[in-house]
């Protein structure tokens, strides 16, 4: 069975132009123009992604996000103008899993829940766990808390591990300063903030051929970290 799509946005000509690009690569879609109905079609429908935009008329995207995120875990990808750093971390705290400024590329839409998709997949079929996961060179053992890069052990720190385990967890999605920073010390402060940076600087020269560069952790400026779906 094809994967459904909930699009919600409140322009029909963007609403209209999203559902043709996704229809000519076989998916299926659902449309909503207000908060309400794409609650109620959400619901209904059990989507298995809701591409959504902030800026509803009858209530803010957020909310929306929220109010899913009591219920379900399907993925939801965010569609906006809002371009801002502390908007996209909102969306993403709130539970959102990635995030696209308009205006975008179609092809760049589909990347994206492509990824959103295959991490989905993932997750089910490993029923939220799973014993080591493999990221072309990078090997992480969760059971044996052991990490090898091209077959060779790299030694971790305690927190650079949890770090890594964090993200890899995730992997193909954006995780939050905010986020991280809970996981890993409990609280948000500046020095923690601060001592994140420190530690992914740490972990990026031990896992990164060019930590100038990385291939496995990227930065999403101003937002949080991502590990990539793929290399």
């Amino acid at each position: 069975m094809n994967p459904l799509v909930l699009i919600v946005e409140d322009e029909k000509p963007i609403r209209r132009f999203i559902r043709v690009a996704l229809e000519t690569q076989q998916y299926g879609c659902l449309e909503a123009q207000d908060g309400a109905t794409a609650l109620s079609l959400a619901a209904s429908h059990r989507p298995d992604v809701m591409v959504l935009d902030l800026g509803l008329p009858d209530m803010d995207g957020l909310d929306v996000i929220k109010k899913v995120r009591e219920w379900s875990a399907m993925p939801i990808l965010v569609v906006s103008a809002r371009g801002h750093e502390r908007e996209k971390v909102e969306a993403l705290d709130a539970g959102a899993d990635d995030y696209l400024t308009k205006p975008f590329g179609i092809a760049e839409l589909l990347a994206r829940i492509r990824v959103i998709l295959r991490h989905r997949v993932r997750e089910l079929a490993d029923g939220g766990d799973t014993a080591a996961w493999r990221l072309g060179s990078l090997h992480i053992d969760y059971a044996k808390r052991r990490v090898t890069l091209s077959g060779e052990e790299i030694h971790l720190t305690p927190t650079e591990y949890k770090l890594l385990t964090l993200l890899s967890s995730h992997h193909g999605k954006v995780l939050t300063h905010r986020y991280l920073v809970q996981e890993i010390w409990g609280e948000v402060t500046a020095d923690d903030t601060q001592s994140l940076r420190v530690c992914m600087g740490n972990l990026r020269r031990k896992i990164e051929e060019r930590p100038a560069e990385p291939k496995f952790i990227v930065t999403e400026v101003g937002v949080g970290y991502r590990m990539v779906d793929e290399v």
